[in-house]
């Protein structure tokens, strides 16, 4: 292990076979050990062992060689429409009413505006993937630096792990709504190790499954759309018993505010991991085209499944048979009661729903591996499916754990994600904007490019594993922390209300990540500038 004053570097590196043999994955180089290194024999079984290294820009040219160049968007759509197109989604918006007293016409404003905004953030994000042939937090770190990454990867893995336990609950109310003699627990189980088959055999495998269970899934979406909109009669009655509630108008703003940011948190949480799909795109790939099929692989599947959930909650609250299915089973005892009126085939279809649930959480047992390398340096030569194996684990025993409160999990825990997610993006943000442009890199005399060429947004990418050629973070990590204040000043939770959502009606409003993005982006220029002209990175 080498280091250079006080940071950290990585060890040496080894070799690894071709890209695109099939036998291996990558040509790129592997964090191999002596302690460690029987775990790449794996590699000739077609595991992926590749960790957090970065795809050069010959490797992706290599690659994208081969095929067509339409081919890979092909899939990023198909992998979007699986994960954002399912029940994971969905579930947010069956509780615009039960939980926040939202009439249909809120209920759909407040939660296709905040989620349409939150596509946004992944979709800027993606177009890091093939600049720097990195993944995301691998790119954070020409942000945050070697050590404040570590923190922020923290944030990730629980933020994974979060969604993933939102999954594993969903699906086990399916399973046990379905029969009620299954135990909830083998519902969780039966997900989570699906998941982790196909996200242990690498990024191909995973685009390629997601892509083939896209077109199921638009047909189940579909068939829930016409067994929804045969009860929309009890809409207008829902929104009487809403208007009967009382209340007042602050109070319903404050409540739209709220499921707003929920709205938000659902798609601007794949911020944190997007370009990890795109790390195999060549370097020529223009921004806007990765941009426009980001934002539109997840905006379109993503208010596809939003609208009839929206209205299956809205409904649910007004037509006792629905009702009491959620009240027993929850959002998933509430789905398969929709379906019985069709018997078996209804019963299928919810199966192929409950298969919705593991393509969002494969993405998420795929990603969460890699934050694991990014804590320490010894931790990366350990191959990313050991720690995919150790997430699993984990958020099994947490779904087992927490399996009696889904809706608590799902309203609590999203917004917090919004929170970060928003620091992280205005970040990036002004980082791109104000100080990445090539007449600022020169005349702040960078030092990591130190003469070499300053393209792709002005990163040289292939400082990726040397401390000295990047930033410290020190600008980021102070504007993060006054990030943290304003969401604190604005968050709208059970557990804590921010001085200022207080004030918003009788429950509060969250403004939270608003407020987090806000003054991250008023103390980000002043520290960067500050710790550019002091240290020159």
């Amino acid at each position: 292990m080498v280091s250079i004053k006080g940071e950290e570097s990585y060890p040496e590196k080894v070799p690894s076979v071709e890209v695109g043999s099939e036998e291996s994955h990558s040509d790129t180089t592997h964090l191999q050990s002596k302690y460690v290194s029987w775990i790449y024999k794996l590699d000739d079984f077609g595991i992926e062992t590749r960790g957090i290294e970065r795809v050069s820009s010959e490797e992706r040219r290599q690659l994208a060689s081969s095929k067509p160049r339409y081919y890979q968007f092909v899939h990023v759509i198909g992998l979007w429409f699986s994960a954002c197109g399912g029940l994971t989604s969905m579930s947010s918006f069956f509780l615009s009413s039960f939980l926040f007293g939202l009439n249909m016409r809120d209920s759909m404003v407040s939660g296709l505006i905040g989620m349409i905004i939150g596509c946004l953030v992944p979709a800027y994000c993606s177009t890091m993937g093939p600049k720097s042939g990195c993944r995301q937090m691998v790119g954070a770190r020409f942000l945050f630096g070697q050590w404040g990454v570590k923190f922020v990867s923290l944030i990730c893995i629980v933020g994974g792990i979060g969604w993933s336990v939102v999954n594993c609950v969903l699906g086990g109310q399916i399973l046990i709504s379905i029969n009620h003699n299954i135990p909830l627990s083998v519902g969780i189980v039966l997900i989570s190790v699906i998941s982790l088959i196909i996200a242990i055999f690498g990024i191909k495998v995973v685009l390629k499954f997601q892509t083939i269970m896209a077109i199921p899934l638009f047909v189940a979406t579909i068939l829930f759309y016409v067994v929804v909109c045969k009860r929309t009669d009890y809409i207008h009655a829902a929104n009487e018993l809403i208007k009967e509630a009382n209340y007042s108008s602050i109070t319903t703003r404050g409540n739209w505010l709220s499921f707003f940011t929920l709205g938000y948190s659902v798609t601007a949480t794949w911020g944190s991991g997007a370009s990890d799909y795109y790390i195999l795109f060549p370097e020529e790939t223009p921004g806007y085209q990765v941009f426009i099929v980001t934002f539109l692989g997840i905006t379109i599947p993503s208010t596809f499944v939003a609208v009839p959930g929206t209205l299956c909650g809205v409904i649910a609250y007004a037509y006792p048979p629905w009702q009491d299915a959620y009240n027993s089973f929850g959002v998933g005892g509430l789905i398969n009661e929709v379906f019985k009126p069709w018997g078996r085939f209804g019963s299928f279809v919810v199966i192929i729903l409950y298969i919705s649930l593991i393509c969002n959480n494969i993405m998420n047992t795929y990603s969460i591996a890699f934050e694991f390398q990014l804590i320490d340096v010894k931790l990366a030569i350990v191959p990313r499916w050991c720690w995919a194996i150790l997430v699993t684990i984990i958020y099994i025993v947490l779904s087992i754990a927490g399996k009696e409160h889904f809706s608590t999990i799902l309203s609590n825990f999203l917004p917090m994600l919004g929170y970060w997610i928003s620091i992280y993006i205005v970040i990036l943000l002004e980082e791109n904007l104000l100080f990445r442009s090539s007449v600022k890199v020169r005349s702040l005399h960078y030092k990591e490019f130190d003469g070499t060429d300053d393209s792709n947004w002005n990163y040289n990418w292939a400082n990726w594993d040397k401390p000295r050629g990047r930033t410290m973070g020190l600008a980021a990590a102070l504007a993060f922390c006054f990030g943290v204040v304003g969401a604190v000043m604005g968050m709208n939770q059970v557990y804590y209300q921010g001085p200022l959502a207080i004030k918003i009606g009788d429950y509060g409003g969250d403004i939270g990540f608003w407020l987090a993005g806000a003054f991250t982006g008023i103390t980000y220029p002043v520290f960067r500038y500050l710790e550019l002209r002091k240290f020159g990175r």
